[in-house]
């Protein structure tokens, strides 16, 4: 490839704007031999649908250009920039040549970009029909408009009856079975230009799916976007679990929106299929209206038990922060054939590389289980004891020996499955004899399960958790992560689903807070009756982490991109609905290590890693976590979940993937994670008005981990100046954060202003969360301070707008806790002549410090105005 090209707006992605006047800025990447030669870059478009013609870029001269936070050492970049005005839409693509030469090379045909296309949004309505918005709406469904909890959307109830289970049933047919309706929705009127839905993947997991003018699904769904020429954008949430009546969505031939309603129902009236509609111009607002009315609607129909002690510690709880803590977990590490040898080897190997752990799972294969059937999938689970042939000593003494051993270890969690183990309770075991049971036949997916499995009794459910969550407790146990929550799904039998599928959801969740304090993890649990209950409980719990996304697979190269992708996007529905997202482990020796890692550092769930004794990469693990003073080693979670930033773009668009998070309160901190899923170098520019939460009013510099190059200061608005250049090979990852100035007068020179930011922990992948207080002052002896609280020791960064000004011994003054640090361990960045690096952790440990406000790290620098 000689040369790659991409503008702002994107190549490859739908854009609407506000008003018809697009500036347009194009960026071309050469190699190195060929920076001598003249380059032309020239728009093919066509405006408001009229045929195409070409048009000339000019080079970008004598203003601001696009900033690059990945200089490129290999290759030359040339900018060019011109403004198209259009009344309706803008569509585009690029090609470019030598001067020299006669022929184009088009975008599309050397990098596999898409044309670029830029819609003019239509106003926001105070009202609308929902026939208006769709064609063809069926008449079985009764519409009805409702109050959006979102601004600038508008939403709708969509209800169609389904008749309950058994009903119209044929003499000598089993009367417990469920009973389906296909009912027609229709499509978007305006036409479509992007499409985006979260499908079934399995019954255990949801994964994204796009595509552009013609709509179809190879999976049910349960959310539907769709993106129009207007700019708009129209979404729709099919409602599972309510009232024993599950709605997904799916695409007829024709290219149209259908419901599949399956009703468990077994009223005297027939209960009604519920599709949840909004349209807005912003997705989000879209998204988190139908959510929220959602949980009204499930608040509605029942309420989970609620523990009466729970309020008045609820508020306590919610700031424990259990998850900050760095977490180990032994699936992939130590394989299924677990024993207590390989759990103490592995701690005494991650203590050896210095690796202080603070969060410890024992994944899959403790427990006592009685090894029939022909895969795990039949193994039933005989008593709470550990394993004696791998336990010997039983799992109190385990976690005893674990916690005398390694006391950085706070959190000890054990796996389970729901409904015990992944073929329910063994039929002869002691648990089925101190336990009332059921049998009950199940359906394959894409796990190979067997036809009947044996579980507790709905009678005995809450005894049954009582009994096993004071067993782990006594054990010294104080956590769970509770698998295979789908498995109450796959019964045959709707009278099962209605007795058990909550039950034991209620009465798990209520157990795992009144024993742990909701230290719990919910996995293989994204089917629609959980989706729709457990997130929307009106019974007040602390959040919690649920895993979000298929396995992370370490063997399968394939897989890596795709993970990562895959947590983006379904997280545009589980930030909504109030969970914790969790990207699952991954292994810090591996080719996708940093990859992964800048993946779970953004995402804003769970950090935790799986490797085998002895392989880690202890670099990527300091880039993920730190040391508090009391030696307690944290993660670096953002406040806000991460999601996918671009969901009309496809997986295989050869775009580069953006997750959006944010950290703090209104005048916090945003990030963007940017990943190369592709299997070809790109290079992309990415406006500051992508990073959620910048204000207008302020200016930002942006900075990238990987390279530490921060960007010049710059504003929303400013045309191509508040670009930002990045490129990434295949596997690259960066997190660029975006850090709000404090403009200052300086002293020396009244004319001047000072830019100042402080910039965390800059040797952290999101070392801005290691922040918990932050003041910057201009003092009355003329000098300018920074006074910042840190959660844990790194290298603190500050940037300082004229630092090559400054002295580091004649200017500054830094300070802990009151004491004068050592100046060696203060520098200029190598990486960036405006950033001033604090060696926190090198000068606490030459200082022999103590903190004396528990895990917090007062420091003050001090330097000339």
């Amino acid at each position: 490839m000689r040369a790659l090209a991409q503008t702002n707006p994107p190549l490859g992605q739908v854009t609407p704007l506000e008003d018809g006047l697009v500036p347009l800025t194009a960026v071309l990447e050469v190699a190195n031999s060929q920076e001598n030669d003249t380059w032309e870059v020239s728009i093919w478009h066509s405006v408001d649908g009229a045929a195409w013609s070409g048009a000339q870029l000019e080079p970008v001269q004598g203003q601001p250009g696009p900033q690059s936070l990945h200089p490129a050492s290999s290759s030359k970049r040339y900018y060019y920039a011109r403004s198209f005005s259009f009344e309706k839409s803008l569509k585009f693509t690029v090609r470019y040549r030598r001067r020299s030469e006669a022929e184009w090379s088009w975008a599309r045909d050397e990098q596999g970009l898409r044309d670029g296309v830029v819609v003019r949004q239509a106003p926001d309505r105070s009202s609308e029909e929902l026939g208006n918005l769709i064609q063809g709406l069926d008449p079985s469904w009764e519409a009805s408009s409702c109050l959006s909890q979102t601004p600038r959307t508008l939403l709708w109830t969509l209800a169609a009856e389904v008749p309950r289970a058994g009903a119209h049933r044929e003499e000598g047919t089993d009367d417990d079975a469920s009973t389906y309706r296909d009912i027609p929705l229709g499509t978007p009127r305006d036409p479509i230009l992007r499409w985006f839905a979260l499908v079934r993947h399995s019954r255990a997991w949801l994964a994204p799916r796009q595509g552009d003018e013609h709509f179809t699904l190879d999976k049910d769904a349960i959310l539907c976007t769709f993106l129009t020429t207007r700019g708009r954008c129209l979404v729709f949430l099919g409602l599972g679990g309510i009232n024993n009546v599950l709605s997904v969505l799916q695409s007829t031939a024709d290219g149209r929106l259908s419901v599949h309603a399956v009703s468990d129902a077994d009223g005297q009236t027939e209960e009604k299929a519920t599709v949840l509609v909004a349209e807005s111009a912003d997705l989000e607002c879209a998204v988190s209206a139908v959510v929220y009315h959602a949980r009204t609607l499930a608040w509605k129909s029942r309420s989970a038990p609620v523990d009466d002690r729970a309020q008045g510690r609820l508020e306590a709880e919610k700031r424990e922060s259990w998850l900050d803590g760095l977490g180990f977990c032994t699936w992939s590490s130590l394989g299924q054939q677990l024993t207590e040898e390989k759990v103490l080897h592995a701690l005494d190997s991650l203590a050896a590389s210095n690796i202080h752990i603070t969060n410890f799972i024992v994944d899959d294969n403790w427990q006592s289980i009685d090894h029939k059937g022909q895969t795990q999938f039949d193994h039933g689970w005989v008593d709470f004891e550990a394993d004696p042939q791998s336990f010997p000593r039983g799992l109190k003494a385990t976690v005893s020996n674990i916690r005398e051993s390694h006391p950085n270890i706070q959190h000890i969690a054990v796996w389970h499955a729901l409904l015990g183990y992944w073929g329910g309770i063994a039929p002869d075991g002691r648990l089925a004899k101190a336990y009332r049971t059921l049998e009950l036949s199940r359906e394959e997916d894409d796990l190979p399960l067997g036809d009947t499995m044996t579980v507790v009794h709905e009678d005995d459910v809450p005894r049954f958790y009582g009994d096993f969550y004071n067993f782990l407790a006594d054990a010294g146990i104080d956590a769970v992560k509770t698998d295979a929550q789908f498995m109450v799904d796959t019964w045959t039998s709707p009278k099962a689903r209605r007795s058990l599928l909550v039950t034991y959801l209620d009465t798990w969740s209520l157990a795992a807070y009144r024993h742990f304090r909701m230290r719990a993890v919910a996995c293989m649990s994204l089917f629609p009756q959980w989706l729709f209950h457990l997130p929307l409980s009106s019974s007040p719990r602390p959040p919690y982490p649920v895993r979000s996304s298929d396995d992370f697979f370490p063997d399968e190269p394939a897989s890596h991109a795709w993970h990562v992708w895959a947590n983006a996007h379904n997280c545009l529905l589980l930030r909504p609905l109030g969970v914790l997202p969790d990207w699952d482990m991954f292994q810090s020796a591996h080719e996708y290590a940093g990859f992964h890692a800048a993946a779970r550092c953004i995402s804003g769930g769970p950090v935790y890693i799986t490797d085998a004794p002895g392989e880690h990469d202890v670099d990527i693990i300091r880039q993920l976590s730190g040391r508090t003073p009391s030696g307690k080693t944290i993660v670096f979670r953002p406040s806000v979940v991460a999601r996918a930033m671009s969901p009309f773009v496809g997986y295989e668009g050869n775009t580069l993937l953006k997750v959006g998070s944010y950290h703090g309160g209104s005048d916090g901190t945003p990030l963007v994670g940017v990943f190369n899923v592709s299997d070809r170098p790109l290079t992309e520019l990415i406006p500051l008005s992508s990073f959620s939460g910048t204000i207008g009013s302020k200016e930002y510099v942006v900075r990238a981990h990987t390279t530490g190059v921060v960007s010049s200061p710059a504003k929303l608005g400013h045309w191509s100046g508040s670009l930002l250049t990045l490129s990434l090979d295949v596997r690259g990852y960066d997190i660029l954060t975006a850090f709000p100035l404090t403009s200052i007068l300086r002293n020396g020179d009244r004319g001047t202003m000072a830019a100042v930011a402080n910039l965390g922990l800059v040797d952290k992948m999101t070392g801005c969360v290691a922040i918990t207080s932050n003041f910057i002052e201009r003092r009355e002896n003329g000098r300018i301070a920074v006074y910042t609280s840190l959660r844990a020791l790194g290298i603190l960064g500050v940037y300082i707008s004229y630092l090559p000004e400054l002295s580091i011994d004649g200017d500054f003054m830094v300070t802990i806790q009151g004491r004068s640090v050592p100046v060696h361990t203060v520098k200029v960045s190598e990486r960036d002549e405006h950033v001033l690096e604090v060696d926190i952790e090198k000068a606490w440990r030459e200082m022999e410090l103590e903190s004396d406000r528990g895990d917090e790290i007062e420091v003050k620098v001090n330097f000339s105005g």
